[in-house]
């Protein structure tokens, strides 16, 4: 092979990988583009549920604090008196989380504006009503509360409320289909990556096979040349070995290093992470040639520790940009995922039906009986009332509860975990309760929100069940609470009404 011929053909070898490498390195950019801004859709998706989900625990404590203090003012009993107290508790909380949530939107910021005005005003006859029922004066409280009606507080509340949560649902559709033109996005980003690569592919078989016929020619014209030709023969040979190994090399990078990334982006950035190692070593071998003003050789072996300054800090760069996409890569998975895995569960239609709910739990009990061996809990089923709900919401919900229970137990303590129930005023009050680690009481909030974890993270998790626990308890009609201090365990409770009044309004909480 002359050397026009090599190095025509070394350029050629050079445009082909520079186009390959131009190829992933815009995939990779645009995905990473692509990535950021499907979190930040997801992240406003997850917003918006969040928001109206505060919308309905808002008006869900009004509801109970009008409740008890019509109990209260009737009968007299602390019990009431205790509700009253926790649904008011929770009111201002509440509104103060949603005002923050919707601070970026202008209509929002003025709904809680005229929320907190009416909030304020049915918290101040709250407070009237009970100031005047611990007077002995029951006959007045009455009379404010039939003012309060005509006043319309409760109802000016509800109004905003369903304001708000007619605003979310319209965010709700116009940040879905944002998030689903970013998917359709990434769909045409890969289809032109794969018609990219398989152009490369056919151009590295056209290269092969100009190389064989090339070959055949020469060992024909070697195998007729006299033997005094020995040498050129030898060399021409090795020559087109060795343009021959360069070329099928070549090929299996374009033919299957990258038509790997087709799969999906992960493999984009794995097969950019092998190419790595052979382009900083030819990087340095050139920089080596250079230096000694000698020719650049045909395979460059130098090691990638010869590397220096600008090219050492590139090579470096190049890794931590990789290790970057892949984590990155990895983490939107698993968070869209299970967000995917909230929203098939918020669409699913609930289905109420009778519950033995002894029956339910023996067999959660049974499935988790391995995991409670081998951390020597025993787990004891008490008094439990049955109800009618939606079946596999409550086995969610107890699974969830009674796994966390056994896998944050406190290590060389042998664990205890108990269920049991009562019923009350026409709900169902379910306790899971353990000896575990225990949970931190400035945290007893932060259990409860998505993708938020508490305490160690020294077991697997995405930070979803208690979210999604929660969830369920409110569209079943219930409320959930913990008890909890760092190393004396913790008791989640769970109200639920024992004859659930499903309906298309419940749907839709």
């Amino acid at each position: 092979m002359t050397p026009e011929a090599r190095r025509r053909r070394t350029a050629g070898q050079i445009l082909l990988l520079a186009a390959a490498l131009s190829v992933l390195v815009a995939i990779s950019a645009f995905s990473v583009a692509l990535v950021s801004k499907a979190r930040t859709d997801s992240g406003l998706v997850v917003r918006t549920v969040e928001v109206e989900s505060y919308v309905i625990a808002l008006l869900l404590d009004i509801r109970r604090a009008e409740s008890a203090a019509r109990g209260y003012m009737l009968t007299l009993r602390p019990d009431f008196l205790r509700d009253h107290d926790s649904a008011v508790a929770n009111i201002l909380p509440g509104l103060e989380t949603l005002t923050q949530l919707t601070r970026d939107n202008p209509i929002q910021v003025e709904n809680c504006r005229k929320m907190r005005s009416a909030v304020e005003i049915r918290l101040g006859q709250f407070a009237q009503q009970m100031d005047l029922i611990k007077q002995g004066d029951p006959g007045s409280a009455i009379t404010l509360v039939r003012e309060a009606a005509d006043a319309g507080s409760g109802a000016s509340i509800r109004e905003i409320g369903r304001a708000m949560r007619a605003e979310e649902d319209r965010q709700f559709v116009a940040r879905t289909a944002t998030a689903d033109r970013t998917q359709q996005l990434a769909s045409v980003v890969t289809v032109a990556g794969s018609g990219l690569v398989v152009a490369l592919a056919g151009f590295s078989i056209l290269l092969v096979r100009r190389s064989s016929r090339a070959r055949d020619a020469a060992e024909t014209k070697l195998r007729d040349s006299n033997l005094t030709l020995e040498a050129m023969v030898d060399e021409r040979t090795a020559d087109l070995r060795e343009a021959n190994e360069e070329i099928q090399r070549f090929a299996y990078i374009v033919s299957h290093d990258l038509r790997s990334p087709l799969v999906n982006i992960m493999g984009f950035t794995s097969e950019l992470e092998q190419l790595r190692g052979d382009i900083f070593r030819r990087i340095a071998a050139l920089a080596s040639a250079q230096s000694a003003a000698l020719p650049v050789p045909e395979n460059a072996t130098d090691d990638e520790a010869a590397l220096k300054g600008a090219d050492k800090q590139l090579a470096d760069d190049f890794s931590e940009a990789l290790g970057f996409i892949k984590s990155s890569i990895a983490k939107m998975d698993r968070l869209i995922s299970a967000i995917l895995d909230l929203t098939r569960e918020g669409r699913r239609e609930f289905d109420p039906v009778p519950i033995n709910t002894r029956e339910l739990i023996e067999g959660i009990v049974k499935t988790v009986a391995h995991q409670a061996a081998e951390a020597h809990a025993k787990i004891r089923i008490e008094n439990l009332p049955n109800i009618v709900s939606d079946r596999l919401a409550l086995e969610q919900i107890f699974s969830n509860l009674i796994d966390n229970a056994v896998k944050y137990l406190e290590t060389g303590v042998p664990g205890e975990i108990s269920v049991r129930g009562r019923t009350r005023l026409g709900f169902a009050i379910f306790e899971i309760a353990d000896n575990g680690r225990g949970i931190d009481p400035k945290d007893h909030q932060r259990i409860f929100d998505l993708f938020r974890r508490a305490g160690t993270q020294d077991r697997p998790g995405q930070g979803i069940g208690l979210a999604h626990v929660r969830a369920l308890v409110r569209r079943l009609g219930g409320t959930m609470s913990v008890a909890s201090e760092v190393r004396r365990g913790s008791t989640f409770t769970i109200t639920l009404p024992l004859n659930w009044p499903f309906n298309k309004r419940n749907e839709r909480a």
